[in-house]
């Protein structure tokens, strides 16, 4: 046995066995139908145990990561299975909460509508005819202690899908967590905060990028010292393959931005190990199963890389890439939405051997509309499916040793690191974005992807092959046109009730902390929402001190 190979060996059962002091592993003795033993971890032979191993694929929970970041994975507990939610009212929301939770989810995930997501009230006459429809409505803080009602912050984690207001909603749920007794040092979740890929993919970005990279800075700083548990970014490649990028592409255009709020943070004066551990990552999920999921294994070994040494971080969780993954929006089809539970499960399948850290799995009916109650149960059934039944959680990263995997992982690797280089010649992901590089890549692969569609070179089933008659589906989940009218009501009574020359004291000192680049505005937010000022009012303050951003 190689030496190397073998102190490796022995701090990886180091690591398990404090790992299994802390959380027990979920049996005595893993075995499957045959009653054949279930190993922790299989590694290559005795011939294979070298060097190279180590350095290039290792053992999981060491750096660089390729087999996962915890040494036994999903033996001691399972990723989570956090549903994406939110439509309607707080109430409403609530209340979908609330059954996914008693259905066996074990984490939050909140979608916002639109006007909240660029920072409108739903009384303003931009928000007309959207609120409600894409996400929950959240006005003030009134509505976050609604939509948390009876949900103990205190032992659920929440993901709230928020960029451009992210510093405003993550002060909400402070607030309520405050409310609610719990201490915000205790608070666990993740905003998604990823403003770079807004410019890039997405479209739901307010202010400049470098206003917007100072809020993101501010929040990183601010959860170091006050909120230590909460992730303050979720580097989001998801939508950027929504727009129509390749597996590769949303590797390489993720790292890239989070490369930009590395280097955004230590110029703005924090150390790179004081805020990196808390860096959170958000995948995509695709239909071509073996990509996807040496997709996973290449992007942790690459940040490894990146960040122990072209960044010299020391702590070793600043290394690690940690990752949510949600299935594939772009691959449902309308035609046939029965098919899509299929898709899914494969595309969720992909994510756990990639060894994801949690799990949204889309629901069959999200091509037509919000998904209704009993889509979003099979939905989540899916995932519980794979961890009890398929097997798959009861070794560490099964694919690893096959042939075509590890080279796929290594192709891959070697891509994204081309596409990072040029990145770099354009001087960094913001210079990048700001001339509009990402933007045509992508545009340019999703016009090649449409055009083998339609010339039937990529057949996907039920759309350009294997086609059957259907009905109009009925059965669809509708938001009530009278909710804007109820919500509008509810924001005005809000501003009649609350104590305005508080609210006016507190955006007025968020305005001048604005005007200073040296301060951070995160507690002035804060007391700007203990005092009940509309996302509307907050966001409007930072508009006229920042500007807002009209695209490349």
């Amino acid at each position: 046995m190689d030496e190397q190979y073998r102190k490796q060996y022995e701090k990886w059962q180091q690591q398990v066995n404090k790992t299994n002091e802390r959380f027990p592993e979920r049996k005595e003795r893993f075995t499957n139908h045959s009653d054949l033993e279930i190993d922790r971890l299989y590694l290559p032979d005795e011939a294979n145990q070298t060097d190279e191993y180590t350095e290039h694929i290792g053992f999981p929970g060491q750096f660089p990561y390729t087999r996962g970041i915890q040494p036994s994975m999903y033996r001691n507990r399972f990723w989570t299975m956090r549903q994406y939610a939110g439509f309607g009212s707080a109430e409403e929301t609530n209340e979908r909460f609330r059954y996914l939770l008693d259905q066996g989810q074990t984490g939050l995930s909140v979608a916002f509508d639109l006007p909240t997501q660029i920072g409108y009230d739903s009384d303003d006459m931009m928000s007309e005819g959207e609120v409600g429809k894409v996400g929950v409505a959240i006005d003030s803080l009134k509505d976050m202690e609604t939509l948390l009602d009876g949900i103990p912050l205190d032992k659920v984690s929440t993901s709230m899908t928020i960029n451009a207001p992210a510093s405003v909603l993550l002060c909400m749920y402070i607030a309520v967590a405050e409310k609610q007794g719990v201490p915000k040092e205790q608070i666990t979740g993740t905003i998604q905060n990823d403003i770079l890929k807004e410019y890039i993919a997405r479209g739901t970005y307010i202010f400049p990028p470098k206003p917007s990279m100072r809020l993101i800075t501010n929040i990183f700083e601010y959860c170091a010292n006050e909120v230590p548990k909460f992730n303050t970014i979720s580097i989001s490649g998801y939508h950027i393959r929504e727009a129509g990028s390749t597996a590769v592409q949303e590797v390489a255009f993720t790292l890239a931005n989070g490369m930009a709020y590395v280097d955004a943070a230590i110029e703005s004066g924090l150390e790179v190990d004081q805020f990196a551990p808390r860096l959170a990552f958000f995948f995509n999920a695709h239909n071509n199963f073996f990509e996807e999921a040496a997709k996973f294994r290449a992007a942790r070994r690459i940040w490894a890389k990146l960040m122990k040494d072209k960044y010299q971080a020391q702590n070793e969780k600043s290394w690690r890439l940690r990752f949510h993954t949600q299935t594939g929006g772009s691959t449902l089809t309308a035609q046939q939405p029965d098919n899509n539970i299929v898709r899914v499960a494969l595309q969720a399948l992909s994510a756990v051997l990639g060894g994801t850290q949690s799990l949204h799995t889309n629901s069959r009916d999200e091509a037509l509309a919000l998904p209704t109650e009993e889509s979003a149960r099979i939905a989540l059934r899916t995932q519980q499916i794979i961890a009890h039944e398929s097997g798959v959680a009861d070794t560490v990263d099964p694919l690893a040793g096959s042939y075509y995997v590890e080279q796929l992982t290594d192709e891959i690797e070697r891509e994204v690191n081309d596409y990072l280089d040029r990145i770099a010649e354009y001087g960094g992901a913001v210079q990048a974005v700001e001339e509009g590089y990402m933007q045509r890549e992508i545009h340019q692969t999703a016009y090649e992807t449409q055009k083998k569609i339609e010339s039937e070179e990529d057949i996907i089933v039920g759309l350009n092959a294997f086609q059957v008659e259907e009905d109009v589906h009925e059965d669809l989940l509708r938001v009530d046109d009278e909710l804007e009218k109820r919500q509008v009501q509810q924001v005005q009574s809000l501003r009649e009730e609350r104590d305005q020359k508080q609210v006016d004291y507190h955006l007025q000192a968020l305005k001048e902390a604005a005007q200073n680049e040296q301060t951070n505005v995160m507690p002035y937010i804060l007391d700007c929402v203990k005092a009940y000022a509309t996302v509307g009012e907050i966001c409007h303050t930072l508009r006229a001190e920042f500007g807002e951003y009209t695209g490349v």
